[in-house]
This record gives C-alpha cells, structure tokens and sequence, in this order.
C-alpha cells in the first residue's frame, strides 16, 4: 500500500470512527475499551487489502463486533464488570461540532440502567442485540458473527430482548429461567426419544419445518451438510445419540459427545414454543473452544 493510499484509507476511516465507537460502546459499556476494540478495527483494517471490500462501513462493523465478542468473552472468564460509576455520555472528539450527522449517531447514548441489564447478558445474545435491535443489521449478516445459523442469532437477540425490557437482571431472570428450564425439558426428551428409537415421540418434538445444519467438521464425521422436514430429521435420530449427553452449551439446553474428557460434536437446539426448529451440529475445535459447556449427565 502507497503512502497515498494509506492516507486515503485512513481519510475514510475517521468518517467512520464515531459509528465503530457506538457500536463497541454499546456492546462493552466501557470507553476506554470500546476504543480499543475500535483501534483493533483500524489495525486490521491497515493489514487488509480492501480492493475488494464493497462495503468498507459493513466490513468494519463486522471486525468491531468479533473484536467486541472476543473482549465480553475474555471478560466473563475472568467475570469483570467494567461498566462505569456514572451516567454514561456521548462520545465527543474535537471536531464533533463540525459533523453533526457524527452526534446524530450517538444522540440515543446508551443509560447506565439498561448498560447494567446489558451485562447480564451472554457475551453472544449481548452482541446479536445490539447489532440488530440498535443498529438493524439483519440476521444473515449477524449470524457469522456469532458462530451461528440466522435462526439461532435471532433466538438470542430475542432471549436478549426479553431481559431488556424486563428493566433490571431481577426482575427479567425469573421469566427466562422457566423458559429455559421448558427448553431443557425439550432436549431430554428429545434425547430420551432418539436413544429409545420412539419416531413417534420424535415426531411431535419436531416443527414440521425442523432443520438440522453441521458445520464442515460435522459433515467429515459423517454428518449431513443439511436436514429438512420432521419426518427426515426424526428418521436420521430415532435409535441414535446413545452416546450423546444433556448439557447446557452457553447456558442453553443441548447435547454433547464428549470423548477424552472434552466435548467433540455439540448439538445446540432452537426452540419455538414446545417445538425444535432447529439442531445445529458443532464440531469445529475453534467453535467448540469458544462455547462453554456443562454436562448434565454423566
């Protein structure tokens, strides 16, 4: 990259800057970290030979939001919360005054009230609702962000919206705790259905829609790339998963294959009402690294 062409890019960025702050903000409830996570976006975006990047705007947001996902998720392991004291305000630089489209932006600045409910949040429902539900971007482009089929990220930002409008992680938890502990139920039967080969039982835990995705590590086991319809995915499980294992998978009903004392295929379910909708079959190392799992039983 020339020197000129350097500069050009850079030119470009700073238009975007004060948007890429919004969007870290809001995922991390920190300025000094959003500012990091911004800064990583530029240093990737300096190392990137954007010749083919369409949108420079959505391809940033993108980065932003896998820098954001990697910090929250670093973040819960060592269980910080770095939300700040005060209220927060907007994100201000010198030359604010003279791009009023720039404060226009920020002119909904995030309260600490609901900063406080966002830190409730699962490190992946907390993104997928802020990329959709602040800032419109539609599943499809949400899903890869979070490792996750667009059915999936719009179960999470909905999980996500739930808590939001509960006003506070007390009032919102006990709701979502019967939600999940119906979601679990599901799962075991579903398990106890595959293992006893009961296609009828199988049958009415499916949506008639029901599909069934594995990534390419899945498909190499032996999995299929995809599986449509009750009666197709209930055929493929019936008399099967006898080695599968209930688990929670982010705090999430599902099921787990675990071999040498760590999980080697997860099986993480979509829910809609007392219906499977969709089974996503994991067994990508990194994917899997990037989940937490507890098994239920052993």
């Amino acid at each position: 990259m020339t020197d000129n062409e350097h500069d050009v890019l850079a030119a470009e960025f700073e238009t975007k800057r004060d948007h890429l702050r919004a969007v870290a903000y809001r995922m991390l409830g920190s300025r000094s970290e959003a500012e990091d996570a911004v800064q990583e976006a530029w240093l990737r975006l300096s190392r990137t030979d954007t010749s083919e990047v369409a949108n420079l705007g959505g391809w940033l947001t993108t980065v932003v939001a896998r820098v954001c996902l990697d910090m929250l998720r670093s973040r819960e392991s060592r269980r910080e919360e770095p939300i700040e004291a005060h209220e927060p305000r907007h994100f201000t630089t010198s030359d604010d005054t003279s791009h009023p489209e720039h404060e226009a932006v920020l002119a909904d600045s995030v309260g600490l009230a609901l900063l406080v409910v966002l830190s409730t949040l699962a490190p992946a429902e907390r993104v997928a609702f802020v990329l959709h539900d602040m800032f419109d971007l539609p599943f499809e482009e949400i899903a890869p962000i979070v490792g996750r089929s667009p059915t999936a990220a719009r179960q999470l930002a909905s999980r996500a919206r739930r808590r939001v409008r509960g006003g506070n992680a007390e009032v919102a938890t006990p709701a979502g705790d019967i939600d999940r502990s119906r979601r679990r139920e599901i799962v075991e039967a579903f398990l106890a259905a595959s293992r006893g080969g009961d296609f009828q039982a199988l049958l009415e835990l499916l949506d008639p829609d029901v599909v069934v995705r594995a990534d390419d590590a899945a498909v190499l086991t032996g999995a299929s790339k995809e599986t449509r319809g009750a009666k197709a995915v209930a055929e493929t499980f019936s008399g099967r998963a006898r080695a599968a294992q209930a688990a929670t998978i982010d705090g999430e009903a599902g099921l787990v294959w675990a071999a040498g004392g760590r999980p080697r295929v997860a099986f993480a379910f979509v829910i809609e009402g007392d219906r499977i909708v969709e089974i996503e079959l994991i067994a990508d190392a990194e994917r899997l690294a990037a989940r937490d799992f507890v098994v239920l039983d052993k």
